[in-house]
């Protein structure tokens, strides 16, 4: 059989993490003992009251039928929760819509805005979603720079005006992944209005707005005037309450975009399982002392990670937030030299910063998301890299 595959899929990179996941099993294949400090993947279980939660709700014979456009109570508890943590005020019908994960929902977007030949600015380095949903649209991609000396942060007036003439959206992601950049409020006023200047949608992911050191909390974009006319923001209990196979979070922000990505998804799927909607109920409700234990427990494998790179002469950037520690490579190396170096040579796999763009060339990422035994014995190996 000749089967020939859509230009758009063949000309689509794989994915990052699948790549490393892939290179992990061939060197386990061949007895290595990788240790893998490389996807934000929550080792840390998810709280007892979510479980709990969804065992008992999946007894309820109605959580078993479709769930099109999510729970309302699902939808009534995610902007409880904006209006205690943000002081944000939302209307849950039409300013909020559930997704099966952020991830869904960010791929999914430009089915609602971007037509071939649209542009879409995504952040670089930047996650590699963020471009995928326009390239597989036909829509073009522009990459904004972001620069260590501008605090891994956008400046926006660098986008060229034709690109800001014809594009849809802008993606911006803070606290920040890779580079754990927290952000500031500057930053999200000044996408703000360049989104009102230009007739441009303002996306910001905030994954790991919950992930934070050191007794720092960032804002909601959504908390700054303007933002309710051209922003959206991604949030996802992935990060927040360690549950990233549970597929679960939302999109809230600029009525017009919200709906338009609920007529996507009413077209694509049918809706998470509303059992697990009810867990997630359950998780927004939890006392802030859970997240506070959790991020204490990632606080101190940072302080880990910073304290054995500095002691081989690597300068790593502290991060106030996010899963990860970004770290500029050592001397003479690229991203993926070095990443080779340390699965070939001690079998500890870290992300290699190209997978996040050229920007992120002279940089490498350790993820916190390893369990303190395997973090510490990683580290170990790190230290006796033999120099060269």
């Amino acid at each position: 059989m000749n089967l020939k595959f859509a230009k758009r899929i063949e000309e689509l990179p794989p994915y990052l993490f699948a790549r490393l996941d892939k290179l992990r099993r061939e060197k386990e294949a061949e007895g290595v003992d990788v240790i893998s400090l490389g996807i934000g993947d929550p080792d840390l279980p998810t709280p007892n009251e979510v479980i709990e939660k969804l065992a008992s709700a999946a007894q309820i014979p109605s959580h078993h039928r479709y769930n099109d456009s999510g729970l309302s109570s699902f939808r009534q508890a995610i902007s409880e929760w904006y209006k205690e943590r943000f002081e944000v005020v939302l209307d849950p019908q039409d300013e909020i819509v559930p997704l099966i994960g952020s991830k869904e929902g960010i791929a999914h977007l430009p089915l609602a805005l971007v037509n071939p030949g649209d542009y879409v600015i995504v952040p670089d380095p930047g996650y590699p979603v963020y471009s995928i949903g326009a390239q597989l649209l036909g829509g073009k991609v522009h990459s904004m720079q972001l620069r260590p000396d501008y605090g891994w942060t956008p400046d926006f007036s660098t986008i060229p005006q034709e690109v800001a003439a014809k594009a849809k959206m802008l993606w911006i992601n803070y606290p920040n992944n890779p580079t754990a950049a927290a952000g500031s409020d500057r930053v999200f006023e000044q996408a703000i209005e360049f989104g009102l200047n230009n007739d441009v949608v303002i996306c910001q992911d905030a994954a790991y707005s919950e992930v934070t050191f050191d007794g720092w909390r960032p804002s909601s974009i959504l908390n700054h005037k303007g933002a309710q006319d051209c922003c959206i923001e991604f949030h996802s209990l992935s990060k927040t309450y360690n549950m990233t196979g549970w597929r679960l979070g939302w999109a809230a922000g600029n009525v017009s975009v919200v709906e338009a990505i609920a007529r996507v998804k009413s077209n694509i799927d049918s809706g998470a399982f509303a059992a697990i909607e009810e867990a997630g109920i359950a998780a927004l409700q939890l006392d802030d002392s859970w997240i506070l234990a959790r991020n204490n427990i990632l606080q101190n494998r940072r302080d880990k990670v910073v304290s054995a790179l500095r002691s081989i002469g690597l300068n790593p950037e502290v991060p106030s937030a996010s899963l990860y520690v970004w770290t500029p490579c050592p001397s003479g190396l690229d991203s993926s030299a070095f990443a080779a170096r340390l699965i070939e040579e001690i079998g500890v796999l870290v992300t290699p910063g190209i997978g996040f763009g050229s920007n992120g060339d002279s940089h490498f990422r350790i993820s916190l998301t390893t369990s303190d035994e395997l973090l510490e014995a990683a580290l170990d190996r790190i230290i006796d890299l033999p120099s060269q």
